[in-house]
């Protein structure tokens, strides 16, 4: 029986103990047995050291030490170790900014600075603004008013902190996310900024601006940081403080501003110039929403009832009242130089506002100078006070170095301080046909067939039927674009349909390309994504989309370059303090299309200036290629030309000069009609010419597309158009067995047997041919060599019909533009 104490159970061991450790206490019939040997007994070294009779105490055994990937994770300790660490550093840090950080005295030297603008070769070109401030008291300005301000920017300005750190975490985050830079500042850290320190994006300054801030909102109460806010904020116009900005959109004191006016001040505090809608009305839309946005949250802040809000109407505001130090083009030019710098992240506007910064442009003084003299002696000076078509002329010009990318004259407008929209960047204009050549482009880029399986060349032949139905891969597709005057062409070489720019030809070429990969050439080429109306649809052959002179000339000048692209460049220095500024890379460039398909486009389009609708242009007395384009209801006429070292594009618009509602040019300069064959084309050739007189004349160095260069098949149609009505929708199932050879040439029904694409005679000559309408009369009809882009556009082409309306998607018998 066992020495130790029985337990109720009869077990010889307490209940809840840890067996005992074989290797710690020995076992039976180890060595020495139960006797005294080594391996147990009471006088072994395994014995209890209690002795017998005591409870033995188990041996507690040693951690085991971390191994492997258990070794990368900190312990509790660690962890609660390193959080303690990281608070006692805030709260020194705090602590110390705190006391370290004075509240300094009021930033004026920044706001007392003027920017210089500069030419390239260091003339000074204009200097900004003096500051328009004029501060009130809080109590002066309405407080529906105040609380648009507060729903715009801080809807918890009275009830929160100085400095909200869940938001400025957010900010931060989002910023480093890829997100886009966010703002995360309450209504008292921006007012530090404006008024005591500056706009510059530095860790110091916003480590500063914190501990202002902090500071300030124990100093001062909330109604004096907001007066503060709203006297020294930047509102676009040059107007710095609301009084400022009330009498710069309004004519207005602050206390006359009414709810709908006051959201749209407050609005403009978060994009300033981006949202004026008078200098930008391509941003109508962007405005217009966050007009809503403000006056939804007075709603929700049960600032504002709905009722009232329901029947509020936008408030339109006033015209530009610049300053007279930016009249001529000056004005034009700071505003482009200004939309580039903060539009490529260079710097902000509010920034930039506070002054002191010296930039250096692009533009040359001599091309600048030589722009501004063609279109006073080809457009300016042939308006005329007694017609009234004449007050809504418009001119918009841009020139590119293909080279460079640099811009080297622009032409915004007659004078900014009486336009003051800038009508080389705006972009709500459609471009016509000068957006043609895109296509063609995209077809050789693209190796693109037509319909019966032909490649697209310069001489591949299409109908040139007028209103002919384009044909998909499933058959017609709802879409028939009429030709200028509803000249039906017949079969024509694609050569020729640029020159004579035939709507039927480009519309049905756009859908053998694919219009979504057409809308992508264009984007490569240089239009931006966001273009207005660039669609991927047929219709975007005939130059729906409205983007700007300056964006057209980017694109035409990636062609001159043979393809090769590069964003336009506007700034070459810029510079505050003896800093400069880190600017976009421009020497960057990449091959948007291939050679072949960038300089096949340019061979047609010699054609053009050669013997198409822009002969006008021969007057440069260089090698040029170049496209005319007239908008819809000829609101607009266009020549878009380069030479191999000069892109440039001129617009001619019409706008009228007081509700800014786009007009017909009918009647303009004393013509029936502007063309771009007529004045944009002289414009550009008197242009051209003076400004390359002092360098030797390039030709163009081309590397043609596999069977560009082939002649064409003669076509009693190419010079013979026919008015044939609607041909029929039916397509030939057989196509040509050569690849651009002439379709059958003999239906016994008008267009009853043509291949998709192809032509068919459909009858005799009719009216029109160059004897009828060219070179005499401007070409009601066809108009020959001089008669003008559908004989509308040469030097004759003034007393001529304008280019055909097709069909737009949409209600039946919507108007597609003109080109």
């Amino acid at each position: 029986m066992s020495d130790d104490p029985q337990q109720p159970s009869g077990e010889s061991e307490p209940r809840g103990w840890a067996p005992r450790d074989p290797a710690a206490h020995g076992t039976a019939g180890a060595s020495g047995g139960p006797g005294g040997g080594p391996g147990g007994g009471p006088g072994g070294r395994g014995g209890d050291p209690d002795g017998p009779g005591q409870p033995k105490r188990t041996k507690q055994t040693k951690r085991p030490k971390r191994t492997g990937w258990r070794r990368a994770i900190p312990t509790w300790r660690m962890v609660l170790g390193a959080v303690l660490l990281v608070a006692l550093f805030l709260i020194g840090g705090f602590i110390a900014g705190y006391e370290l950080v004075d509240i300094p005295p009021a930033n004026t030297s920044a706001t007392a600075q003027s920017n210089v603008y500069l030419y390239k070769d260091g003339s000074v070109i204009a200097r900004s603004g003096e500051v328009n401030r004029e501060n009130v008291k809080l109590a002066q300005v309405p407080l529906t008013v105040q609380r648009a301000v507060l729903a715009a920017e801080d809807r918890d300005f009275y009830s929160e902190r100085a400095v909200d750190l869940k938001a400025m975490a957010r900010a931060a985050f989002n910023t480093l996310t890829g997100k886009g830079k966010q703002g995360g500042s309450t209504i008292t850290q921006q007012y530090v900024k404006n008024y005591y320190l500056g706009q510059e994006q530095t860790l110091v300054r916003k480590a500063k601006e914190f501990f202002i801030a902090v500071k300030l909102n124990r100093e001062e109460s909330k109604d004096q940081i907001f007066e503060g806010y709203l006297n020294t904020s930047y509102f676009g116009r040059n107007a710095y403080g609301i009084q400022a900005a009330a009498q710069a959109y309004y004519s207005k004191d602050i206390g006359e501003i009414t709810t709908a006016e006051g959201a749209y001040l407050a609005s403009l505090l978060n994009a300033p110039s981006a949202y004026d809608i008078v200098v930008h009305p391509q941003n109508k839309a962007a405005a217009l929403a966050r007009w809503n946005y403000v006056l939804d949250g007075m709603v929700k802040e049960k600032w504002l009832g709905a009722a009232e809000r329901a029947t509020m109407k936008f408030p339109v505001p006033g015209k530009v009242k610049p300053s007279t130090g930016l009249s001529g083009q000056r004005g034009y030019i700071v505003q482009a130089v200004d939309d580039y710098l903060t539009g490529n992240d260079v710097i902000d506007e509010d920034t930039l506002a506070t002054g002191g910064y010296r930039i250096t442009t692009t533009l040359e003084k001599k091309k600048q100078d030589a722009l501004v003299d063609a279109v006073d002696d080809n457009v300016m000076s042939h308006t005329s006070p007694d017609r009234k078509a004449d007050r809504n002329v418009r001119v918009g010009g841009a020139s590119i170095d293909p080279g460079s990318g640099r811009v080297v004259a622009m032409y915004g407008g007659v004078d900014y301080t009486k336009q003051y929209v800038n009508n080389a960047t705006r972009r709500d204009y459609q471009v016509g046909s000068t957006f043609k050549p895109f296509v063609f482009t995209s077809a050789v880029a693209n190796r693109s067939t037509t319909q019966d399986g032909r490649p697209i060349t310069p001489n591949t032949i299409y109908d040139g039927t007028n209103k002919r139905m384009v044909q998909g891969p499933d058959g017609p597709t709802g879409y028939a674009p009429a030709n200028e005057d509803d000249i039906s062409y017949g079969p024509i070489t694609v050569s020729t349909a640029t020159d004579k720019s035939v709507n039927a030809v480009y519309a049905q070429m756009a859908e053998d390309v694919g219009p979504g990969r057409v809308k992508q050439t264009a984007i490569d080429l240089g239009l931006p994504k966001n273009t207005p109306d660039l669609t991927a649809y047929p219709s975007n052959a005939l130059g729906v989309a409205t983007a700007s002179v300056l964006d057209m000339t980017e694109a035409y000048a990636t062609l001159a370059n043979h393809g090769r692209h590069g964003a336009y460049t506007l700034v070459d220095r810029i510079t505050k303090g003896g800093e400069d500024l880190e600017l976009p890379d421009s020497g960057h460039t990449e091959q948007a299309v291939g050679r072949e398909a960038a300089d096949t486009t340019t061979s047609i389009l010699r054609s053009v200036v050669e013997s198409g609708t822009g002969t006008a242009a021969l007057a440069a007395g260089r090698p040029a290629a170049g496209k005319t384009g007239t908008a819809e209801e000829d609101k607009a006429a266009w020549f878009a030309g380069y030479t191999p070292d000069l892109t440039t594009v001129i617009a001619v618009m019409g706008q009228d000069p007081e509700t800014g509602v786009q007009k017909p040019l009918y009647g303009a300069l004393g013509l029936a009609r502007i063309n771009g064959g007529g004045a944009p084309a002289q414009t550009w050739a008197q242009y051209t010419e003076a400004a390359l007189r002092s360098t030797p004349a390039e030709d163009f160095d081309l590397e043609l597309e596999s069977g560009a260069e082939e002649p064409a098949p003669p076509t009693d149609e190419e010079s013979s158009p026919e008015d044939t009505g609607t041909p029929s929708e039916n397509t030939s199932s057989t196509p040509p067995s050569t690849p651009g050879s002439t379709p059958p040439s003999s239906p016994t029904t008008p267009g009853s047997s043509e291949p998709a694409t192809g032509g068919t005679d459909t009858g005799s000559p009719s009216d029109g041919t160059t004897d009828n309408g060219g070179a005499q009369n401007g070409g009601g009809d066809n108009g020959g060599p001089q008669g003008g882009e559908n004989g509308g556009e040469g030097p004759g082409g003034n007393n001529g019909a304008g280019e055909g309306n097709g069909f737009l998607p949409g209600p039946r018998g919507t108007p597609a533009p003109r080109q």
